[in-house]
């Protein structure tokens, strides 16, 4: 008797994923717990574990596949007979296996033919990224250095060697077996028809001009619904300026001790994280979100903090940011962007939030006009601070500034509430003792 392997619940809002990397193949032996495939959403990959013990009897849906919430990915059956049709040499005993064996010790073909590294000697198998450039650019993932701790190849590790190979006078070998499995007229003439068609991915690679990689199912998802956010909401910026001087003479003076007491840094996050808390109380509709007819006021405060993940940004939540201390919110931040880099983050991290605080100053934007977070009302953009000259006390003084933006909804946030907001938000990052206070 089989066991059904089916696409579990995938949170809020996520309906559909996409098959990644299959750990396990037919006839292998799993155990109850077992790690056997890995599903790519529009905001984490999680992977689907073995419900009982067995043999993975039969995968339905290949690698890049699009299945939605409880269909079936593969069969798991009792008999351990059927792990022999995966070896190139017959059994001891009996005759054949009725299924052909593998094209090769350690190599499956993908979708497009090309062929891709299976597990060996212990290492994870390489990122569906890594495997769906490999794919669409005919890359024999054996020929690829993973330089991960455990010898996972990357995305970075392909284009690395797609790089290298750029620069040699011939063609991989690859490359040539590609291109002589095209039809001729296709490779040598591309400009025969009247209306030419689209180079091949060889072609495009051996020039050295164009890439041609397909969007991963996040950065998919992130460009639609940043357009639909724009294109439903009322969308409007105002902007304003801090004054940084208290918040870095308070964090000079205490971040040693800080660091000592709690073992984390102090960072500007946190002041701004509880700035936007107070900011928030005062002006409740920058909470909420619109359903239809009518507008949900949220008496509590999870914050998103925006973070640049290798496959596109995510935004993690910080929960209840206005029952954290300072170090709890700079604990929780630092833990959940180290999550994010390594593709660790589980839709709990991610579903939810109230509000967002996105940072494009590390990287060393001046000003932006950040774009909402759908459903939320409002987004506070965080910038590079530089040492501006202003007036103080009818004197020009040099002191270090930060232009903040706040993206807002106003449909059901006037302009001038979200002016007296942005205002808020700078009193009390002016005034750490009042943030002490209010945030």
């Amino acid at each position: 008797m089989s066991a059904e392997i089916r696409v579990p619940e995938l949170g809020e809002s996520i309906v559909d994923a996409v098959v990644g990397t299959w750990m396990k193949h037919e006839g292998d032996a799993v155990q109850q717990g077992d790690a056997l495939v890995e599903l790519e959403t529009d905001k984490v990959n999680l992977e689907v574990s073995a419900e009982q013990s067995g043999i993975l009897q039969k995968i339905l849906k290949q690698e890049g596949d699009v299945v939605t919430v409880g269909e079936v990915l593969g069969l798991i059956g009792e008999s351990v007979g059927a792990a022999a049709s995966r070896t190139e040499q017959p059994p001891v005993s009996g005759p054949t296996a009725s299924t052909p064996a593998p094209a090769g010790v350690g190599e499956q073909k993908t979708p497009t033919g090309a062929l891709s590294s299976a597990p060996v000697d212990g290492k994870r198998p390489p990122s569906p990224l890594a495997r769906r450039i490999a794919a669409e650019h005919h890359i024999d993932l054996s020929q690829v250095q993973g330089n991960s701790p455990h010898g996972r190849i990357t995305r970075d590790d392909v284009l690395h060697y797609m790089e290298q190979q750029a620069e040699q006078p011939t063609q991989p070998a690859a490359l040539r077996a590609s291109a002589q499995a095209q039809p001729q007229t296709a490779v040598q003439t591309p400009t025969a028809s009247a209306t030419p068609a689209p180079l091949p991915l060889t072609q495009t690679e051996q020039t050295g001009r164009e890439e041609r990689i397909r969007l991963s199912r996040r950065r998919q998802t992130i460009a639609q619904r940043l357009v639909e956010t724009q294109h439903t909401a009322a969308m409007l910026t105002t902007f304003n300026e801090i004054d940084m001087s208290a918040v870095i003479d308070l964090r000079n003076r205490r971040k040693e001790a800080f660091k000592e007491r709690h073992d984390v840094s102090l960072g500007f996050m946190s002041f701004f994280t509880k700035a936007v808390v107070g900011a928030l109380k005062a002006f409740p509709r920058l909470n909420a979100e619109i359903q239809g007819n009518e507008m949900i006021l949220k008496h509590y405060y999870d914050i998103g903090i925006a973070v640049g993940a290798e496959e596109g940004l995510v935004v993690p939540v910080v929960r209840d940011a206005d029952r954290k201390s300072f170090a709890e919110i700079e604990r929780e931040i630092a833990a959940l962007a180290k999550k994010a880099r390594e593709n660790r983050l589980t839709l709990a991290d991610l579903q939810g939030g109230t509000f967002t605080i996105t940072n494009g100053g590390v990287f060393g934007s001046l000003l932006s006009t950040p774009i909402l977070n759908g459903p939320q009302v409002g987004i506070l953009g965080m910038h590079k601070i530089e040492q501006r000259p202003i007036a103080l006390n009818g004197q020009v003084v040099i002191h270090p500034m930060m232009y903040v933006a706040l993206s807002y909804d106003h449909r059901i946030v006037d302009g001038r509430e979200a002016v007296q907001f942005l205002v808020r938000v700078k009193e009390l990052v002016e005034d750490p003792e009042a943030l002490l206070l209010e945030g």
